[in-house]
């Protein structure tokens, strides 16, 4: 079974705590998320039953792309797109090459609770991240290293699964 779900901001991808959980919105038992989304980044989070297949989505060997918006600080310029895309050092190492490029805000967006900060003097815009590695706030940790933070992150797609059509909080099963 695969269930693609919609995580909204504030939620923990697990199934037990004391904060918001994915417990709160999924009612199936027995599948486990096939990789995490951070407390505080929204979108696309893929749960299965399927150890096997939770392995292929979620470890770094197999390099299966994720996709990300992130709504940064700043309007990137091409060369920064350009560093984004070649890979970036990070404390823990160069990242691999990734897909970068700016994009119009997305016309499916929902409100986030709480909004992110706005400022009237500093600019902001969207860019598309495509990795094929998953490190720890790694798209954050990308953005500010070439100068602009990321304010709100989403992750639009895993492979071919995308979050068309979910609403936060929704999820589906798919084949």
């Amino acid at each position: 079974m695969i269930l693609l779900f919609n995580k909204p901001y504030g939620v923990v991808c697990q199934f037990s705590g004391e904060r918001a959980t994915l417990a709160d919105y999924i009612d199936v038992k027995g599948v486990y998320p096939a990789g995490r989304l951070d407390t505080d980044s929204e979108g696309l989070l893929v749960l299965t039953d399927d150890g096997r297949l939770q392995n292929r989505i979620s470890h770094p060997h197999h390099k299966l792309p994720k996709t990300y918006l992130a709504q940064v600080e700043g309007i990137p310029d091409p060369q920064t797109l350009e560093r984004l895309a070649q890979g970036v050092r990070l404390n823990d190492g160069p990242t691999l090459p990734a897909r970068a490029r700016s994009v119009p805000a997305p016309d499916w967006l929902w409100e986030r609770t709480p909004p992110i900060r706005f400022r009237k003097r500093v600019a902001d815009s969207w860019i598309e991240l495509m990795l094929k590695e998953g490190r720890n706030r790694q798209v954050r940790r990308m953005t500010a290293a070439v100068g602009h933070p990321t304010l709100r992150l989403i992750r639009w797609a895993v492979g071919d699964w995308t979050l068309a059509g979910l609403k936060p909080g929704e999820y589906r099963q798919v084949d």
